[in-house]
C-alpha cells in the first residue's frame, strides 16, 4: 500500500443552506473545507430554498480563505437526494459532496453513479468535467460492519466522517466527556481509511463551543482524535475552525524535526547508511517515511518548509 495522499481537511465546517446570511458570512472565513448543508440543519419545507441558495452561492468564485467547497446532501432513500445532487452537482465551484448515513456499498454506489451521470460541467479553467469527490458519513453499527466494502465502492471516495450523535442513537448510547463509548467505532474508521489509502478521516462534532470551556473541550477532543489517527474534525461553529486547524497541523517542533531527518537522510543515503542516529535516537526507513509525510502535510498546511530546511541544511547523520 502506498503512502496516503496528503489531504487538508483539518476542519470541516457545516453552514446551513437555508440561511443566506450565514452563506454570505462564510465568505469571510479561513477554513480547509466548508460543507454547505442540505440535511440536518434544513427543515423539510426549506429544502428547495436551500438548494437554490447553495447553487447560486457556488456559481461565484470561492473566497480566498476557503480551500474546498462541499455540500452535504440528504441521505439516499429520503426522497430528497436526487433533487439535491441535480441542483448542485454542476455548480462551477463545487468540489465535494458529503453523503450522510452511508450504511452499505449500495448506498454509496447509487450516489456515486448518480453524481457521475449528472455531472457534465466543465470548470472555469478545465477542458473536461472535474470528478466530484465524495466524503461518506458513517453513522450506524451496520456502516461500521460494512467499512471494507464501503471503502472499496467508489473511485471518487476521498474519506470517511464519523457522526457520533446518530451512531449513539443507533446503539442507544449516552455520550460522555471521555468519549470512550465511541472508541471502537472511531478506531475502526481511522484504520479503514488508512488501509484503503483514503486521505481524510474526519472525527466527531464537538458539541461544546461557547466560551473558554467550549474551546478547552474542543482542543481536548481534537488531540484525542488525532491520537486515534483522525486528521480532521467536523465543526458546527466558526470559532471551532481555528482550534481544529491548529490541532491537526504539525507543530513547529515537528516540522523542524522532520526537516532535519529528511536532510540528514539524504546525506546518509549518499554515505550508504541505511540506519543512523539523530539526537541519540535511531533513524531508519519507517521514521524517514514519517518525516517525509510530515513535511508534505506541513507544506499543505501553509508552513514555509523551505525556510525550515534552509535553517537545518547543515544537519548531518550521527
Amino acid at each position: 500500500m502506498s503512502a496516503a495522499r496528503t489531504a487538508v481537511r483539518r476542519a470541516l465546517l457545516y453552514v446551513p443552506g437555508s440561511s443566506q446570511k450565514m452563506l454570505d458570512k462564510s465568505r469571510g472565513l479561513t477554513a480547509d473545507c466548508v460543507a454547505y448543508d442540505l440535511e440536518d440543519s434544513v427543515t423539510i419545507n426549506r429544502k428547495a430554498e436551500a438548494r437554490s441558495n447553495i447553487r447560486n452561492f457556488l456559481e461565484q468564485p470561492r473566497a480566498d480563505g476557503i480551500k474546498e467547497c462541499a455540500v452535504r446532501i440528504n441521505a439516499v432513500g429520503t426522497g430528497h437526494e436526487a433533487d439535491d445532487i441535480e441542483a448542485v452537482c454542476n455548480a462551477p465551484y463545487l468540489d465535494t459532496l458529503v453523503i450522510p448515513k452511508v450504511n452499505s456499498s449500495s448506498d454509496l454506489k447509487w450516489a456515486a453513479d448518480f453524481i457521475n451521470h449528472k455531472r457534465t460541467f466543465t470548470g472555469p479553467e478545465e477542458s473536461s468535467p472535474r470528478q466530484i469527490k465524495i466524503l461518506a458519513l458513517i453513522e450506524s453499527a451496520k456502516a461500521i460492519s460494512n467499512l471494507r466494502e464501503i471503502c472499496e465502492t467508489a473511485a471518487q471516495l476521498d474519506g470517511l466522517i464519523f457522526a457520533a450523535e446518530d451512531f449513539a442513537l443507533d446503539l442507544s448510547l449516552t455520550r460522555t466527556p471521555s468519549l470512550t463509548e465511541f472508541l471502537y467505532a472511531r478506531s475502526a474508521i481511522a484504520t479503514a481509511c488508512r488501509a484503503h489509502d483514503l486521505p481524510s478521516t474526519i472525527d466527531l462534532v464537538c458539541t461544546s463551543y461557547k466560551g473558554e470551556e467550549g474551546s478547552r473541550v474542543m482542543e481536548e477532543e481534537c488531540f484525542g482524535g488525532k491520537g486515534l489517527g483522525f486528521n480532521g474534525k467536523q465543526c458546527i461553529h466558526p470559532d471551532q475552525v481555528a482550534i481544529a486547524q491548529k490541532a491537526f497541523a504539525p507543530s513547529e517542533d515537528e516540522v523542524a524535526w522532520a526537516a532535519r531527518v529528511v536532510i540528514a537522510d539524504a546525506k546518509a543515503d549518499e554515505q550508504g547508511r541505511g540506519a543512523w542516529t539523530l539526537d541519540g535516537k535511531m533513524i531508519d526507513a519507517p521514521v524517514v517515511g514519517k518525516a517525509k509525510r510530515l513535511v508534505s502535510k506541513a507544506e499543505a498546511c501553509g508552513f514555509d518548509v523551505s525556510a525550515v530546511k534552509e535553517k537545518w541544511k547543515g544537519q548531518e547523520p550521527e
